[in-house]
């Protein structure tokens, strides 16, 4: 019997594949309706989603099947939701962030802040927290988290060994600073939702003989760092995939929302978020770690100790092994930085941007979007050399010239590029629009009309907490890409402003804090060692409470004028669903 289910169970996602589409084949046989159709489609996407039976990306190509079989939409309607602009601003910020992670750059801007903050126990976690979120704002969270996680443990190498005197003058040379990248010769782990992440080195045996102050600083400093890679891909709209999916949908469901989530709106909203979170997040992990002595935390009134000298020139000897900034190093910084000023100066809503006056359509909006800048530079990575061109010798054939390589090249974007998260942003899309064309978003809304009786505030505080619970099972991509459409439906049911609840729950998609395969920088901290589920789970509870408090005040204070909150829009409107609501309708506020 043990054998028969073990069988079973090692045959579970094939056994889901099969039998979850005809289990939940009743719902469109007894309600043959486009509504039930789309329902049918959304549900067992859901829960494949759920069980992470097929891969996540798999799973989005559903609806290019099933809808054009269910008549809701083409075929050529549906695949083209699959590369929308949201899609092409994902893969230009992409583009840049594998140029700055290839030339090291992201590395280089890690120790130089470490060696401005120091290596006292509280600045440093500071140090190690502001450094994650900043990085992880650019590129991807997973990177970030897999170079910082051996860095702060390297630190904690020297903090807490008994050095000799040429450890205190040099700073051991610890092997575990160097950040593994995934290759042939390299193993590497795999996470439960598929996805590869590099296996990191394994922490020196000194961890054995450490005391329990000490265990406890590490697991604050892995903690800080997978925490912070969450925290900071939140300001930006192209720093983690649930706030690209919001503007994706937006687009798809409310086709005349003006672009109200863009780069400019959403970083002036997200920012301060994230900024607000982060401190409270180092300071709740001062108190789980290091305990209520603040004077000790933060060495005041304390000699630097031996180790702590030792720690610093750790960071010092990497910094210095980096050596000067390179041509390639400074191009791509140059190219970064004009990439930013872009972003915020192409619309930036307040006054006329450079896309409003030199590429206005009839209404004087900008004919460029955040997607064509990210491409634009993307595409000049591509043609600045990484040396500065000049007159060199090609060694392999004597005599003739050779150039110097770009920037970027095929091969290491086609290596470095998850080419899953497309799909899977393109899959959101496609049941979005199904579920608006289909008018299963016109029934959800009506269904759901009960709740205009209940304060808005509660309805965004109840479904931020859903939607953080949810998000510790499955993908955060995922979870928008199944809540937003019906959050969307709920608030023109209410006459509620749809970004009063839409955007909150967008960041609360991000408070992934409890469960190491909850997001992949939980899993690396975590597979690094010295960590207990229980740590991260009890650790990551309080986060998920601070964290939605910290939403709901940011909606409810800056959040209003930056997407004027206070009436309801023009561009929600729908004649069947949103009649009653007056255009001079204000969202009550708390």
């Amino acid at each position: 019997m043990a054998t028969w289910w073990q069988g079973l169970w090692a045959y579970r996602s094939y056994l889901t594949v099969l039998f979850l589409p005809i289990f939940l084949l009743p719902l469109p046989i007894l309600i043959p309706t486009k509504e039930a159709y789309c329902g049918y489609a959304i549900i067992l996407m859901a829960l494949l989603w759920c069980t992470e039976a097929l891969p996540l990306a798999v799973t989005a190509l559903f609806p290019i099947i099933l809808f054009p079989m269910m008549g809701i939409l083409d075929a050529s309607e549906v695949c083209i939701e699959y590369l929308r602009d949201t899609n092409i601003l994902f893969l230009g910020g992409l583009l840049v962030a594998v140029a700055v992670e290839h030339w090291n750059l992201h590395k280089r801007i890690a120790l130089r802040v470490l060696l401005t903050i120091g290596v006292r126990p509280a600045l440093l976690i500071l140090g190690f927290m502001a450094v994650t979120a900043f990085l992880s704002m650019w590129i991807s969270n997973t990177a970030t988290t897999a170079m910082m996680v051996p860095i702060a443990h390297a630190v904690l190498e020297q903090m807490h060994s008994h050095p000799t005197g040429k450890d205190v003058e040099e700073g051991n040379n610890n092997p575990t600073f160097e950040l593994q990248e995934p290759g042939p010769h390299k193993e590497v782990t795999k996470l439960d939702n598929g996805q590869v992440l590099p296996t990191l080195p394994a922490p020196s045996g000194s961890r054995a003989h450490q005391s329990q102050e000490q265990l406890h600083f590490a697991k604050g400093m892995s903690l800080c760092v997978c925490y912070a890679a969450s925290i900071g891909g939140i300001s930006t709209l192209t720093g983690t995939g649930p706030n690209l999916v919001l503007q994706g949908q937006l687009n798809t469901l409310f086709s005349e929302d003006g672009n109200v989530v863009n780069f400019v709106s959403w970083f002036g909203f997200a920012f301060p978020t994230s900024i607000i979170l982060l401190l409270l997040a180092w300071v709740w992990l001062q108190i789980a770690f290091l305990g209520f002595n603040f004077r000790k935390n933060f060495g005041i009134g304390e000699k630097v100790r031996e180790q702590e000298q030792a720690a610093y020139r750790v960071i010092q000897t990497e910094h210095r092994l980096l050596g000067p900034m390179t041509f390639a190093e400074k191009a791509v910084t140059v190219l970064f930085v004009t990439l930013v000023l872009l972003w915020f100066t192409r619309e930036p809503g307040f006054f006329l941007g450079w896309g409003n006056l030199a590429f206005p359509n009839a209404e004087g909006e900008s004919m460029l979007s955040d997607g064509t800048v990210a491409i634009f530079i993307s595409i000049v990575m591509f043609i600045v050399p990484s040396k500065i061109p000049g007159l060199t010798q090609d060694p392999e054939n004597p005599g003739k010239l050779k150039a110097p390589p770009a920037l970027l090249n095929w091969k290491t974007v086609n290596e470095k590029t998850p080419w899953n998260v497309v799909f899977l942003l393109g899959g959101g899309f496609a049941l979005a629009k199904g579920s608006e064309r289909s008018g299963l978003s016109t029934w959800l809304g009506n269904q759901l009309t009960p709740l205009e009786n209940v304060p808005p505030p509660a309805i965004a505080f109840i479904l931020c907490l859903l939607v953080a619970t949810f998000t510790e099972c499955t993908s955060n991509v995922a979870t928008t890409t199944i809540f937003l459409p019906i959050l969307a439906s709920m608030a023109r049911a209410i006459c509620l402003h749809p970004l009063y609840v839409m955007v909150p729950c967008t960041l609360a998609s991000s408070l992934a804090f409890m469960l190491p395969v909850a997001t992949p920088p939980n899993a690396i901290a975590f597979s690094f060692g010295g960590l207990k589920v229980s740590d991260m789970a009890r650790t990551g509870f309080v986060l998920n409470i601070i964290g939605v408090l910290v939403i709901m005040l940011a909606i409810n204070s800056w959040g209003y004028p930056i997407f004027n909150l206070y009436t309801f829009p023009s561009w929600a409107h729908m004649d069947n669903i949103t009649a009653h609501c007056q255009p001079n309708f204000t969202t009550p506020h708390p």
